[in-house]
């Protein structure tokens, strides 16, 4: 983020190396092929989208929580007002178990569908059940786990403005 646009990890790169540098510290290691993995259909790279949950964060908060995971309570998300992201090249990564390979591995085409109109698109209301097995079996085994890891995302080309966003804390219940 620079000022009030979300921009992705590229533009980072190239404008403001030193958050680039700071911001792709979590992808060193076995990460470090999402730098370079592709996303068919938008025709771009992982880092030259932005990210986005199709649903609260606080559905995922609640999960680990539910399962007595401790994770930091103060995390602060951006809700992004649908009408913002029809401008853009916007996408739906599935997620979906059966295709996924591993972190930086092939993403198939059937896993991106491109978003033609955003207002038909409805928000999540809970995280898959996959995703859930994921995080017990990843904390009864001791290992750091992804947050996010088979929730689908809303990928954004080129990033946007929040503008008439709305920060919102993942602990607290939407109503």
């Amino acid at each position: 983020m620079q000022g009030n646009d979300l921009i992705p990890l590229n533009k980072i790169k190239n404008e403001y190396p030193n958050l680039y540098e700071k911001y792709t510290k979590k992808y060193q290691g076995e990460r470090e092929n999402l730098l370079k993995r592709k996303i068919p259909k938008l025709d771009c790279l992982w880092n030259d989208v932005v990210h986005f949950l199709p649903l609260h964060p606080y559905h995922v908060f609640n999960e680990l929580d539910n399962l007595g995971i401790e994770v930091k309570k103060d995390l602060h998300f951006f809700k992004i007002p649908a009408y913002k992201l029809n401008k853009k090249s916007s996408a739906l990564y599935h997620y979906r178990p059966e295709n996924w390979n591993g972190p930086g591995q092939h993403i198939y085409d059937e896993e991106i569908s491109i978003i033609e109109h955003i207002e038909d698109f409805k928000e999540l209301t809970s995280i898959p059940k996959e995703t859930v097995n994921y995080y017990k079996e990843e904390n009864q085994k001791g290992n750091k786990f992804g947050l996010f890891h088979f929730i689908p995302h809303l990928l954004i080309k080129e990033g946007l403005s929040i503008d008439n966003a709305v920060k919102v804390s993942w602990s607290n219940k939407p109503s």
